[in-house]
Parts: C-alpha cells; sequence; structure tokens
C-alpha cells in the first residue's frame, strides 16, 4: 500500500484518543497517516500531546478537560460522522497497537462488511497478573452476553457508521464504553468479526485504577447479563 499521505476524502479513517501521550503519539501517528487520514482526541492532556500530534500530521480535536476514554471516543465519532467517513478504526496512543495491522482490518471489514471488527490479542503473550485478569473478565463477559467473547477490552477495533451513530447515545465514560459497544453490536444482530492481532506491552502507563476498574467492570457484566434476559 502506498505511504504517502492519504486525503480527507478518503472514507475512513484512525481515531486517537490520548491523555497525556506525549512520549508515543507521534510515532503512532505518523504510522498510522501511511494508510490513513488520522484524528486524535486530546482528552484534556497536561503535556504535549497536542503539539506532538499536530506535528506528526494528525487533525486534532481536543477536550478541554480529561473526561475519560469513552468520552473521547464519542467524540471522535460524532467528528467521524459530520466529515460522513464510512468506517473509523480506533487504536490506543501508547504504543501498544501496531499501526502497520491497519491494512488487515481495512481487508476484513472489505470482505467480511462487519460493522464491529476488534483486535484479538493473544493472552498468553500477557505479563501475568494482566493476564489473569483480563481472562477472568473474558470469562465472565462472555458468560453474560452468551457467547465467546476472545477480548472484550482490546481498543484496536473498526466500527461501522451505524454503529458509531448508535453508540452516541452512552453515558459510559471510561473503559465501559468499549465493553458497552460489543453488548450494543450483538443484541442489534450487527455482524461482529475478529482479527488475530500483535500483543505489544512495552513501557505503557495504565490510566486504570484497579478498584474501580474492578467495580465498574462487574456492573457491565450485571447489566449485559439482564439486557440480553430481556432480549430474549
Amino acid at each position: 500500500m502506498s505511504t504517502s499521505p492519504p486525503t480527507s476524502s478518503h472514507p475512513l479513517i484512525v481515531l486517537i484518543p490520548a491523555y497525556n501521550e506525549a512520549a508515543h503519539i507521534g510515532a503512532v501517528v505518523r504510522q498510522a497517516r501511511q494508510y490513513l487520514p488520522v484524528l486524535v482526541i486530546d482528552d484534556g492532556s497536561n503535556d504535549d500531546t497536542i503539539a506532538e500530534a499536530r506535528a506528526a500530521g494528525a487533525q486534532i480535536e481536543e477536550q478541554q478537560t480529561n473526561q475519560g476514554k469513552g468520552m473521547a471516543l464519542r467524540a471522535g465519532f460524532r467528528w467521524a460522522l459530520a466529515h460522513d467517513y464510512v468506517a473509523a478504526i480506533t487504536l490506543d496512543a501508547d504504543g501498544q497497537h501496531d499501526p502497520a495491522e491497519i491494512p488487515r482490518f481495512l481487508a476484513a471489514y472489505a470482505s467480511t462488511h462487519a460493522d464491529l471488527i476488534i483486535g484479538a490479542r493473544d493472552f498468553l503473550q500477557i505479563p501475568p497478573v494482566r493476564r489473569l485478569a483480563n481472562t477472568l473478565g473474558r470469562k465472565s463477559f462472555s458468560w453474560a452476553l452468551g457467547q465467546d467473547i476472545p477480548d472484550n477490552q482490546s481498543g484496536y477495533r473498526l466500527l461501522s457508521q451505524r454503529l458509531m451513530a448508535d453508540t452516541l447515545v452512552s453515558r459510559e465514560q471510561g473503559f465501559e464504553f468499549e465493553v458497552e459497544m460489543i453488548v450494543l453490536c450483538v443484541l442489534r444482530g450487527y455482524p461482529l468479526h475478529w482479527l488475530p492481532i500483535r500483543t505489544i506491552y512495552a513501557d505503557e502507563r495504565s490510566h486504570i485504577h484497579p478498584f474501580w476498574h474492578t467495580i465498574h467492570f462487574i456492573r457491565m457484566v450485571a447489566r449485559t447479563r439482564q439486557l440480553r434476559r430481556h432480549s430474549l
């Protein structure tokens, strides 16, 4: 695929929510722009995230205060819908996701026309503590939804225009929004596709507080189970 910068008329876009990721965002943007235009949604950073992203060629959507990843993603979705993009690829700003895999998402979208394509990580390559937490979370969420969910927290995803629009009614602010996204896709009968991706763990830092993460995830599992029962 050509590495020349794409034009803004391209039907797909990369959305990158970012909070204090000045150390990584420039490289992520430059790599992603080899394939698609990029919008960085800055979630109230107090470092040089915006300057680094802009210098790398990204368009910027700013949130003046830190509101959480869910809010940042919805801001990106609204922007993409307003500019008539037919789909968007989301990836994290910390280097956990390899932008070189964007063409694989594009190929999967072209062949499946799925409304949601999620990059599934290999849990054997995740540090033991995170592996345990992710495995327990995945199994409980799969039980609640009534089908196997290989990776409910991967942020590397492709969403169709209609799924982006449907998620805008959500009130979830943090990671719960990405879990809710899967529930919405499944309960509405939209096609869902899984794509194996590289599992990268380096010096990235988590913005998630373990205690509140657990509390909110339990809430999401209970809510998912209730919604599924009502849909049957």
